[in-house]
Order: C-alpha cells, then structure tokens, then sequence
C-alpha cells in the first residue's frame, strides 16, 4: 500500500500541499443539463466546503491558501494547485487553460489536480489538460462514488459508469494521473457491491484513489432520507473493515491518497464520528501501520 505522503515524496523530494481553489464553475446535475439539484449528498459548496469561497483570480486565491499552511510545512515544501469545488472541466476550453496557466505560474507550485467528472471531458477540454500534463505533473480526480448505475440514479449521479470506464483510458493516454472517488455506505449498497465498485477501479487501472464514508450535510436530499430513516450510517470500524477489505483488492502500485473524508462540523449531522479528526488519523495510522 502506498499512501499518498510518501507517493509525493518520492515524485517531488518533499512534502506537498494542496491549495484548494474555486473556480467559476456549476455541474451538468446542478444547472439542468442533465439534472439539478446537484448529487443528494452534495453541499451548495459542491463538495469543495473548504476551498476558497470566493472568485478572486486564482493567483490570489492560491496565494492566500499557501499563506494559511506555510508556517506549517516550511520552506522545502511544494503545492499542488487544487480545483476542488463542482465540475472543473465544466467550462468553456479558454477558461481553463487560463486558469490552469495562471495556476503554474505561481510560485511553488509543482503540480496540478482538478476535480471533476468523466462526462465533462470533451477534445477541447482533454486537449487543454493535455497541455497541462506536459507542462507539469497533473492528477485528475474522478467522481465516480461507485460503479452500480442503480445506485448511481439513486444519488442523482446522473451519468452511466461506462463514462468512467472511457474517461481513465482517455486520461492516461494524455499523460494524466487518475484519482478516483468512491464512497462507502451508498443508500442500498451491500458489502460486495462495494467491493464491486474497487474491482472495476483497478481493472480499468485508476491510479489512485480516494475513499471516503457517506456523510449527511444539512440542507441536502440526503438529510431528508437520513430524518426519515431510509439510510443507515456506518460506524467507525464498521467502516474501515471496508475500506481494509478494498485496499486488499487494489494493485501493489495504487496510490490512496485518502481514506476518509471529513465534513464541515457546522453542517454535519453524520456520522458525528469524522468530527474527531485526529482520533481518526490516529486510529487510521494504528489500523493501517502508517
């Protein structure tokens, strides 16, 4: 298993940072384009709840977020710019070539990650991300959440996994490193389905990935079928059994650069277990000998 610290230390030489930025950007289940009101797990913030909350030029908003970690990760540190918020290829090609160029040039980034969607990867988009890929290293993170298109109606995902399946290949044959998302603890996904989901990751060859349990936010579809008791939440080692199970399904190469996600305490109604961060890292670190 290779984590993600250790990953970047060998690319780069040193620890890396992410600083997260947000872009002007939607998604196609968001503005009717294939849907609205976005996945039913999904924040206003578009899963980007602690990006930058602005649309400064991204040299600012890159600047303001290396300045709120530098003190900690010192001068040998490197960045990853991070466009986190909502679907990042969801836009006009122009747009995010500048964007991503205005991103390079800044000092001390080193690499690239946009977050965003396989079915928002059209020739001009991949011929933008293609540029990028050549002109530093550039990881590209997929939401995928799981692989059963039932579920994936279910959670207003509003795309067929066969998109994903195309975009991976796409992807690395432009040079780029692929992350995928997925989500443990789905409304109506058994273990083995699951499991399912992290199969298909590898064979299609996702470099690494990024699991994370199910969290209900306030003010999401979500919230309601939470009230209403039509989804259950998994505990803490219940949830880690499975994420222990996934990690013996993937390659000896593949990368986790995450494994479990952390709501906004403000708007978090569970699972009240990720509130505790280092408890988790903690137990995360015991568990997973890190």
């Amino acid at each position: 298993m290779i984590t993600a610290n250790s990953f970047f230390r060998d690319m780069f030489g040193h620890k890396m940072y992410k600083a997260s930025i947000s872009l002007n950007v939607t998604c196609p289940n968001r503005d009717g384009s294939k849907g609205t009101g976005g996945c039913i797990f999904c924040s206003e913030g578009g899963s980007g709840e602690f990006a930058a909350r602005n649309c400064d030029p991204v040299a600012k908003q890159i600047e303001e977020a290396i300045g709120r970690v530098s003190s900690k990760a010192g001068k040998e540190a490197g960045y990853i710019a991070y466009f986190q918020s909502f679907t990042n290829t969801y836009c006009s090609p122009d747009y995010l070539a500048e964007c991503l160029l205005e991103a390079s040039s800044c000092e001390g980034i080193e690499a690239v990650s946009i977050a965003t969607r396989p079915d928002c990867l059209g020739p001009e988009i991949l011929s933008v991300l293609e540029q990028q890929a050549k002109r530093m290293p550039l990881f590209v993170e997929l939401g995928l959440q799981t692989a059963n298109d039932d579920t994936a109606k279910l959670i207003n995902r509003c795309y067929d996994t066969d998109e994903y399946i195309k975009a991976v290949a796409v992807l690395k044959s432009i040079g780029a490193n692929v992350i995928t998302h997925i989500i443990f603890g789905l409304p109506g996904e058994s273990r083995e389905m699951m499991m399912d989901t992290v199969r298909l990751c590898a064979e299609t060859g996702s470099d690494g990935y990024k699991f994370t349990c199910l969290y209900v936010l306030k003010n999401t579809p979500l919230e309601r079928l939470f009230l209403d008791k039509e989804v259950e939440i998994l505990e803490m080692e219940e949830y880690f059994d499975i994420v222990e199970e996934a990690v013996g399904l993937l390659p000896e190469n593949a990368v986790i650069h995450r494994f479990t996600g952390d709501g906004p305490k403000k708007s978090l109604i569970a699972p009240l277990w990720t509130m505790n961060k280092r408890q988790v890292i903690n137990y995360i670190n015991r568990r997973f000998g890190l």
